[in-house]
């Protein structure tokens, strides 16, 4: 989707003084080269950056205990009292983000190490905006300059990175701010919502947050974990079909910053822990066919255990080898009922519902209220009447998993919010971060960015209910049930794959047993079929927690819901040819 990205703000009254005579008489060296785009070193540090935002336990700290934090807040002080080109708008807003990310992983091929790689990386991002609440210099693209800080704790050399920055970004907000008002010149009418959202000023420090991961550890269990397809007798009969084995542990710990002249002062500390599994290969007719799945915490100790990991392991081998034997799914289109597990009832969530409710500002001159297909469905039904949905960032653990989008403040500044978003099936909210919409003036601490990058609104944790729940067995009846009415055979999907294919399909008979098919696609899946189509919702002992890390982490939490009229056809994919030759032989140990 397009985003309209987000930024916090305040009108100073302080006087500026040009931008060209801001630098101290410490920093007399000569102008650092180009620091603010580095698009391959930024783009290596975000590739890691799979965070969560847990909230750390509040502790007495203040902004001075920190240099780098204290550093930031003396700069904007100073850049706020200074900052002014002659003959130009002074800016009435200025924000500083430090992110501070660490990040470890290891991987392995087939049972041997081939990466392990540690980095640590500071990116500032400066956002100054002219003009005023009601009509700045914001546009769609965002705004704001991103360059490399220093790595070790120097606060000269981060005020110097903060002051080129600052007025890179000054003068790139005049330029975009005469722009706007020309482009606003050829609409009969202004816009009726303002630019941005004021907020009151906000001080949250946390304690900075640390990796806890035994890397020695770790990776002889990735190593371990990558060779067992070959080393296991449970499924090391089927070894040489196995064309991919890859195991890998990710650990990224960031710490953020933020400080504006509306007087906002944060830090908070978070983590994100992925321990991940791939296998795969190919069927006898050459369709490619894998497994892949992990455990994901917000703490290391909180992954899965060494039994279970390597229980994890031997389970996506054994279905990638049962899927190899399964046939494809039958030529015929299908239309009927298939129930979907918590896991693919998640990622269908997340898919068709989630984008839909983070509110983007539509293209300037339009009547819309957001974009996305829930833009014109303000108080409609969206879902059936039972379902009731909630964002709550705040909830950080659920069914004892910690949820890798829980955070205490958002990007902004703002304090998280928990949003009903529907009621009885209606949609009565949007996720908002401070770029009001129609009719939503204000925040709800919805808005989150990306290392390096403008915030702009983005679930947290998406927790889905239903007010007529079912427990697992009440959904299994209700789907053999429909398959006697109906007189044919039914589907149920355990996982899914990207675009929303079936990954894990069983075909489903009226007595209950299960056949494994392989090679589907679902058909008309789509926001029309969560608003009418669901039969059946079924209970918190179905939920699956969707911990999804990202540049932007974030958890769906979805029962297993079972559909009345979904088509299931026959995928048309390229088949391609097997190996001409067997792998090498394995080495019985």
């Amino acid at each position: 989707m397009n985003r309209l990205f987000r930024w916090s703000f305040f009108q100073p009254n302080a006087d500026f003084a040009p931008a060209s005579d801001i630098l101290p008489a410490a920093m007399a060296p000569k102008k650092l080269h180009n620091m603010r785009t580095l698009p391959a070193i930024l783009s290596l540090a975000i590739l890691f950056v799979t965070f969560s935002a847990t909230h750390m336990a509040f502790a007495e700290i203040t902004p001075s205990d920190d240099p780098m934090l204290k550093a930031m807040q003396l700069e904007l002080d100073r850049e706020k009292a200074q900052l002014l080109l002659p003959g130009m708008q002074r800016p009435y807003f200025i924000e500083y983000h430090l992110d501070d990310i660490d990040t470890y992983e290891a991987l392995a091929n087939y049972g041997a190490l081939t990466l392990e790689q540690a980095n640590h990386q500071r990116i500032v991002r400066v956002s100054v905006r002219v003009g005023d609440y009601a009509n700045d210099s914001s546009s769609a693209r965002g705004d704001g300059v991103v360059q490399l800080a220093p790595k070790d704790d120097n606060p000269l050399a981060l005020r110097y990175a903060l002051w080129t920055a600052t007025d890179e970004a000054y003068k790139g907000a005049l330029r975009s701010y005469a722009a706007k008002q020309a482009a606003l010149k050829r609409f009969q009418s202004p816009p009726s919502e303002k630019d941005f959202a004021p907020v009151k000023p906000v001080t949250h420090i946390d304690p900075l947050a640390t990796m806890d991961l035994d890397r020695g550890v770790w990776k002889k269990r990735v190593i371990e974990a990558s060779g067992l397809y070959a080393s296991d007798p449970e499924v090391r009969s089927f070894a040489e079909q196995v064309q991919y084995s890859t195991a890998n542990i990710r650990a990224v710990v960031l710490n953020r910053y933020l400080v504006n002249t509306e007087g906002t002062v944060v830090r908070q500390g978070s983590s994100s822990y992925n321990a991940a599994i791939s296998v795969g290969g190919q069927a006898s007719d050459g369709m490619r066919l894998g497994r892949d799945n992990g455990s994901v915490a917000t703490s290391a100790k909180d992954l899965e255990s060494p039994a279970a990991f390597h229980k994890r392991v031997i389970d996506d081998l054994k279905s990638f080898n049962a899927l190899r034997n399964a046939p494809v799914v039958a030529a015929d289109d299908y239309h009927g009922p298939v129930l979907f597990s918590g896991d693919a009832a998640a990622d269908t969530f997340n898919r068709l519902f989630v984008p839909n409710v983070e509110a983007d500002r539509p293209e300037m001159g339009t009547a819309a209220r957001t974009q996305g297909a829930y833009s014109s469905s303000l108080h409609a039904a969206i879902l059936p009447e039972p379902f009731n949905v909630v964002d709550n960032p705040g909830l950080g653990t659920f069914a004892g998993q910690t949820l890798l989008g829980a955070y205490a403040i958002d990007d902004e500044g703002v304090p998280a919010q928990a949003v009903d978003l529907v009621v009885n099936g209606k949609l009565q909210n949007y996720l908002l971060g401070r770029g009001p919409i129609k009719d939503f003036p204000d925040s709800n601490g919805h808005g989150r960015g990306a290392a390096g990058q403008p915030a702009h609104s983005h679930s947290g944790v998406m927790l889905i209910k239903s007010n007529a729940p079912l427990s697992a067995a009440a959904m299994n009846a209700k789907l053999l049930g429909l398959a006697k009415d109906q007189g044919h055979d039914v589907y149920a999907v355990d996982t899914l794959g990207g675009e929303l294919a079936p990954r894990l399909l069983y075909r489903v008979h009226a007595d209950g047993s299960r056949d494994l098919v392989r090679g589907a696609s679902f058909d008309e899946l789509d926001v029309r079929t969560l608003r009418s189509d669901i039969q059946a919702v079924g209970d918190d002992a179905t939920a699956y927690v969707a911990n999804a890390p990202g540049p932007i982490p974030q958890t769906t939490i979805a029962p297993a819901i079972l559909f009345g009229d979904i088509g299931v056809k026959r995928a048309n994919e390229e088949q391609q040819k097997l190996p001409y030759y067997a792998p090498p032989v394995l080495e019985i140990k």
